[in-house]
């Protein structure tokens, strides 16, 4: 299609900005992106939509605009959602390199946009798939007429003779048809992927798995919408889905490749309406959270409890037992947040690999705040597991099958540490199972290696008392501690209490903690080793720095 149809589809909210003489220029797909160098990810005739969170100053736009000039990019599409008034700078970055440049209004999404591209463009240049499109929004309704991934997965395999799957990004088979992929053969090729993508290298990526070549396309979400903007593909490669087809791409044409890339725009829709339907329960993992933190009474938690297990787990009469699993993503420099991307992370791993599509993760609620992320488990009250063993969420277990998918997409610069509680009967043991999974998180990032867990057997008894610790304890156990740190800040200003909580946070890294405090290593080792002399502690022992996270925390 040309750009001129799409600026006269009234629906598409576009506004020709520059480059009217540029209108009879052919769309052959989309993109959506916030990256400040996205010429990985361009083939040439890309509509390409971005929200400009990449920017930081008006310099950014003539590099950004030539990169895409320079891929063959038909033309630029700037959301008006965040900034209003498109700047003038950017204007004259397109107009010197002949690139039109719409404005799109702020009441259009970009997937309105993705969806109506990829159906046009696949309706007019490829007759094969044809029928993809034309049932597209069949693929979207939630009646019995719609179908999900797997109508478009069908329709491959019926149309083009192409078996393929849709898979998680730790490898969790979505959609796909019989007979299933082995769970080692999905584990393998999210690897493949999201090294690949860690790596940049270009897609399709193609990986062999015994004798069998599959192509890899991924299935990347909305980053245009405000709030949503990747400006780093480590916000994105943990969270993205794969569509692993078993072909070599190698040597297919490229009217074939842009049928699989259109392919995957159509499951992205879905992905991001199945992302959305996870707001009411990130909503409700957020507010006990948020009560726990607070201190609010056991009834109150009790009865956003009895609103959260109707909607976790429908149809269950008896109330169930819940358990909590923190998570925390840290990247090399933490310039990143970690905590959206652990939260997505949580809602795929916490998920039994073996098991095919969203049903389960609808069953899990999480949160986040800062780095970390926390889950609300629920558990029917009956527990299906042998007699003897322990229900629900086992560390030991968790990360079996999704450990090397991990740590391929963490590669060298990330690390993933979880911590599990046991199983909790009531509201007034929540705070406790949450104080548990934390501190289980902080015996895991106490080992080496990218991805640890740590369940809650492994920690000291007093750890599950601390809710319930009588607060005359609470005042002498702290005192004893942390008081010879307050008298010396008071009378030095030296910021010993602080710096303990960063050093604490930090895992005890030495870079990490001055880095965040902004002092010199030396400085930090100087303040360390005064909080050891004044409270005869030994920092680098786990016991210790427990004792002291113990008593920050109930200060």
């Amino acid at each position: 299609m040309r750009l001129r149809a799409l600026l006269n589809t009234d629906a598409l909210g576009l506004r020709l900005l520059g480059g009217e003489d540029e209108l009879d220029r052919t769309v052959r797909g989309v993109m959506t992106t916030d990256l400040k160098d996205p010429s990985r990810y361009l083939s040439g005739g890309e509509l390409v939509l971005t929200g400009l969170a990449w920017r930081h100053d008006t310099e950014d736009f003539e590099p950004f605009v030539r990169i895409l000039a320079s891929a063959g990019v038909s033309a630029l599409a700037v959301g008006e959602a965040e900034l209003g008034d498109i700047p003038d700078d950017l204007l004259v970055a397109c107009a010197r390199h002949r690139l039109p440049l719409f404005a799109v209004h702020e009441s259009v999404a970009f997937a309105t946009i993705t969806e109506h591209v990829v159906r046009q463009v696949s309706g007019e240049r490829a007759g094969d798939l044809a029928a993809v499109v034309d049932r597209h929004r069949r693929m979207m309704t939630s009646g019995p007429a719609g179908g999900g991934p797997d109508v478009v997965l069908d329709l491959l395999g019926s149309d083009l003779d192409l078996r393929a799957w849709v898979l998680s990004p730790t490898g969790r088979p979505i959609a796909g048809p019989a007979p299933e992929l082995p769970v080692e053969v999905c584990a393998a090729l999210a690897a493949e992927h999201l090294a690949a993508a860690r790596a940049g290298r270009r897609e399709p990526h193609r990986a062999t798995v015994g004798t069998t070549a599959y192509s890899l396309f991924p299935i990347h979400g909305s980053t245009g919408r405000p709030g949503g903007a990747a400006r780093d593909v480590r916000e994105t490669v943990l969270s993205d889905w794969v569509l692993a087809v078993e072909a070599d791409a190698g040597d297919w044409p490229a009217e074939r490749l842009d049928l699989l890339q259109g392919v995957t725009q159509l499951i992205a829709v879905e992905r991001d309406r199945r992302d959305a339907a996870r707001t009411v329960r990130r909503r409700l993992a957020q507010e006990v959270l948020e009560l726990l933190q607070t201190g609010a009474a056991p009834a109150e938690i009790a009865a956003r409890l009895r609103v959260a297990a109707p909607v976790l787990l429908p149809g269950l009469g008896a109330a169930p037992l819940w358990q909590v699993v923190v998570a925390q993503v840290e990247w090399d420099g933490g310039e990143i947040e970690g905590g959206p991307v652990a939260q997505s992370l949580l809602e795929e791993i916490l998920v039994d690999p073996r098991s095919t599509g969203p049903e389960q993760s609808d069953r899990i609620a999480v949160a986040h705040t800062g780095d970390e992320a926390i889950a609300l488990v629920p558990l029917p009250a009956v527990s299906a597991e042998p007699e003897g063993s322990e229900p629900g969420v086992l560390a030991d277990a968790l990360l079996a099958a999704v450990r090397d998918p991990l740590s391929a997409g963490l590669d060298d610069d990330g690390r993933l540490t979880l911590g599990v509680s046991a199983a909790v009967h009531s509201a007034e043991g929540l705070r406790g199972a949450l104080e548990e999974a934390r501190h289980a998180r902080r015996v895991a990032a106490a080992r080496t290696g990218r991805v640890c867990a740590a369940g809650h057997h492994e920690l000291a008894s007093h750890v599950l008392l601390l809710p319930f610790v009588p607060d005359d304890v609470r005042r002498a156990f702290t005192a004893r501690l942390l008081e010879p740190l307050r008298d010396y800040d008071r009378r030095h200003r030296a910021e010993l209490i602080p710096t303990l909580e960063a050093f604490l946070e930090c895992d005890g890294s030495w870079t990490r903690c001055a880095t965040r405090l902004h002092l010199h290593v030396n400085t930090l080792r100087y303040r360390v080793g005064r909080i050891e002399q004044l409270t005869s502690r030994d920092l680098s022992r786990l016991e210790d720095k427990l004792d002291f996270f113990l008593a920050l925390r109930m200060s």
